[in-house]
């Protein structure tokens, strides 16, 4: 039996984000309970509708079918996409270089001492874990 390729899916607009944000915030529901959880700026109900289609035709969404009303769903879960958008970053304006990425958020003026020592107890911890399994 031949193996399914692992699914890629394209960036979003920033309408279709807005309307997915909502969906992987519901993980169920109809048409009216995520257009509830879109946030401001809102679009209108048929529009949060149309986009809804739009990302079932894109394979974002599914459906299933409650008497004629459609319960809606994620098929690509939030970690998933993030992870794509962010390797699409990093290839695309940070040399694929991890080091590239976080000394860029490092030169922000605004970082704060707490953000600063997270980075560091983080880095600290993914190191300790690389050791663990490389002694394994």
């Amino acid at each position: 039996m031949a193996r399914k390729k692992k699914q890629e899916t394209g960036a979003l607009t920033k309408a279709e984000e807005q309307v997915m944000q909502a969906v992987w915030f519901v993980k169920k529901g109809f048409a009216g309970e995520i257009a509830s959880a879109v946030k401001e700026p809102k679009p209108a109900y048929r529009t949060v509708l149309s986009i809804i289609r739009i990302l079932e035709g894109k394979g974002f969404v599914s459906h299933e079918d409650f008497n004629g009303n459609n319960r809606y769903y994620p098929l690509v879960s939030k970690e998933h996409y993030s992870g794509q958008m962010l390797g699409s970053l990093m290839k695309n304006y940070f040399d694929a270089s991890y080091s590239s990425l976080v000394s860029f958020f490092l030169k922000d003026k605004n970082i704060s001492q707490e953000d600063l020592d997270e980075l560091s107890r983080i880095i600290e911890q993914s190191r300790q874990q690389k050791e663990e399994s490389k002694n394994k």
